[in-house]
């Protein structure tokens, strides 16, 4: 049966009594375990909802976020791609660590694919038997890393615990069908109706993978984010709401810097500034400093 087939269904991987559980929503506030028991939600921790061997990431997929970032709706001709390590892993409601001497973290509100079977050399039309279903997902970024590792974001995109994703895994709902928003302690900071604004829908990435890199069951792939990526405090709440999908929800917490004073220091440059900001140079500083508070708008209803 397609992923998009049958009334929606929801799996967890959650952690309750020490113990590690697959789960089903049954209320608002309770999750029933595999093993019959319904428990409170607020008793269990949140782990990522699968365990992939990689975990792949779009670049530009959204036509906003293809305008802001390179004034076209479609800066390039097909999808392109960079990794993130499977360390970079996260829970809903775990936190995410901006390193001292650091200042430019920035969320990417997306949803995530999650592969449910060997997937090689299909066709689109093929891939959504492929899939097991869909998550919301935060690609975070660590922009003033920007300046180096030639593109690859390694640095940037792959730190430890940089892809929350959950709470679950959503089966019989079409993510071209949903609506995408991004909250910064309770304001929208990104919105989107996603199959207006897709490029590229999740089918066409996964097919355009597997033509040479073949997935496996639990695999990884982060679809792109709209508009207003911008950079994030200590103390944040970051959230990420699909609807009909769920709401990812991450903590921002300040790390010590990393003791190795080797390799490529963070940066401030008009490049970091333009990609974490939305700015450059030739925006003033008061609207520079003042550019993320004033992005935010009302909550929604």
């Amino acid at each position: 049966m397609s992923v998009l087939e049958g009334p929606r269904r929801e799996i967890r991987r959650v952690l309750y009594n020490g113990s590690v559980y697959y789960a089903t929503p049954v209320a608002e506030d309770a999750l029933r375990l595999g093993d019959g028991r319904e428990v409170p939600t607020s008793t269990v921790k949140h782990l990522a909802p699968c365990q992939p061997t990689k975990i792949i990431c779009c670049h530009l997929s959204y036509c906003s976020r293809g305008i802001e970032s390179r004034n076209t709706r479609q800066p390039t001709p097909t999808p392109t791609y960079f990794m993130k390590p499977i360390t970079a892993l996260n829970g809903h409601q775990g936190e995410v660590a901006r390193p001292e001497g650091c200042q430019y973290l920035n969320y990417e509100g997306e949803f995530a694919v999650v592969i449910g079977r060997v997937a090689r050399n299909i066709t689109p039309d093929q891939a959504w038997d492929y899939i097991e279903g869909f998550a919301p997902a935060l690609d975070m970024g660590l922009q003033d890393f920007r300046d180096t590792d030639a593109g690859s974001m390694l640095r940037v995109k792959g730190s430890d615990g940089f892809c929350p994703i959950g709470p679950g895994i959503v089966r019989g709902v079409d993510p071209r069908q949903q609506t995408l928003r991004t909250y910064r302690n309770g304001l929208v900071v990104q919105e989107a109706n996603i199959g207006e604004e897709m490029v590229w829908g999740p089918e066409y990435m996964v097919a355009d993978i597997a033509r040479h890199i073949t997935l496996v069951p639990g695999d990884l792939i982060l679809t792109g984010t709209p508009c207003h990526s911008r950079s994030l405090e200590p103390g944040d709440i970051i959230e990420v709401e699909i609807t009909n999908l769920g709401r990812l929800t991450s903590h921002i917490v300040s790390a010590p810097a990393p003791v190795a004073q080797a390799g490529h220091p963070p940066m401030d440059t008009p490049e970091v500034r333009r990609v974490a900001l939305g700015v450059d140079d030739r925006v003033p500083d008061y609207l520079k400093q003042n550019y993320r508070a004033a992005a935010g708008r009302r909550p929604q209803k």
